[in-house]
């Protein structure tokens, strides 16, 4: 898999630049023959949604051909191959009717300037602060919505914040009321609004950190009377020792790990293993190698994610830990879109 060397520093955000690194078409002998292979495949893929929009067929069926079809096609290419498509999808003129999803239109403009944003998942959530933007949506972007919004991607984030929720009250109701955690790229701590321990104050301390100044303001106002600390850091904070948050019972990073690079994830772990207390637990997650709607995400939401499988989480998880000193387990979730990684101080 192609490494990226992705900078994170509190300004400079996950953006498509930052993620356009990694081979070039020097590093396939074989990229001109595929790449014409592909741009034909493309184009029909493309003129067959344009042909089934002017018929005016359910956008939902639209979609789902799409995203099937891009997916197939992303999956014969070499990733380079594929990587000089993108463009061309995006300008097609198919485009702009896939935009009036205010979902795909929210990913691919970016309004908060990367990747991924706290914002997004709200529109995967339901939460309320998307309800007007849903609203606002053409009849079209409605339908299309309700295909992206129950994809298999998005059903995976939705059990993501519910196992979440389940982790932090589990391990409240294991360790008692000095329960610390700690969050990375938090978000809007969607997680915390289900949580039993929090709504019972049964932790001590809740720590929220992020990057984006918006969502660290968000969980400010949100959970203000509460144990939770909405923190502005970002993962150089952390490595590089800036940012002296204490020791937890749980730490977690679960929608970090898909922008970061190997020797960065390695590096991370380490340093998120030194911040548990004895027995404390790290979790970490990863969008899955081979999903279904992968190709969809990359093009017309201009999602790109570092994907990864099994080996590639063990692979993180080894170059990590003591085996001695940690217990670590890596598992997919129910629909295997996402693969975990969770890693327990032994006592």
């Amino acid at each position: 898999m192609s490494q990226l060397k992705v900078v994170f520093d509190g300004e400079s955000l996950i953006t498509p630049d930052a993620m356009a690194g990694g081979t070039t078409a020097g590093d396939y002998e074989h990229f001109d023959e595929q790449l014409a292979i592909g741009r034909g495949e493309i184009a029909v893929m493309l003129e067959l949604a344009r042909q089934r929009w002017e018929r005016a067929d359910d956008p939902r069926a639209i979609i789902d051909y799409v995203a099937g079809a891009l997916h197939d096609i992303r999956s014969r290419l070499h990733p380079t191959v594929w990587k000089a498509l993108v463009p061309a999808v995006q300008r097609h003129p198919v485009s702009a009717l896939f935009l009036e999803d205010p979902f795909t239109r929210w990913s691919f403009e970016k309004p908060r300037g990367y990747s991924g944003d706290a914002h997004l998942l709200d529109f995967i959530y339901g939460h309320p602060d998307a309800e007007a933007e849903i609203a606002a949506a053409t009849p079209t972007g409605k339908a299309l919505y309700d295909y992206t919004k129950d994809a298999s991607s998005s059903v995976a984030v939705r059990e993501r914040r519910d196992l979440l929720t389940k982790y932090v009250d589990q391990v409240a109701d294991a360790r008692g009321p000095e329960t610390e955690i700690l969050t990375i790229a938090s978000g809007h701590l969607r997680e915390a609004d289900r949580s039993v321990a929090l709504r019972e104050q049964r932790l001590k301390r809740w720590i929220a950190l992020d990057q984006d100044p918006l969502s660290v303001g968000s969980v400010a106002r949100d959970f203000q009377g509460t144990c939770v600390e909405a923190v502005n850091g970002s993962v150089r904070s952390i490595l590089n020792g800036k940012q002296k948050l204490g020791k937890f019972d749980f730490v977690y990073a679960a929608g970090l790990y898909d922008y970061l690079a190997d020797n960065v994830a390695v590096k991370l772990t380490q340093k998120c293993l030194e911040m548990l207390k004895p027995g404390g637990l790290f979790l970490f997650a990863n969008f899955a190698e081979g999903i279904r709607v992968e190709g969809y995400m990359e093009t017309f939401m201009n999602w790109e994610l570092l994907w990864r499988n099994e080996a590639d989480m063990w692979r993180i998880v080894n170059a990590s830990i003591d085996r001695n000193a940690v217990e670590p387990q890596v598992w997919f979730c129910e629909n295997r879109n996402i693969v975990y990684g969770t890693l327990q101080l032994r006592t």
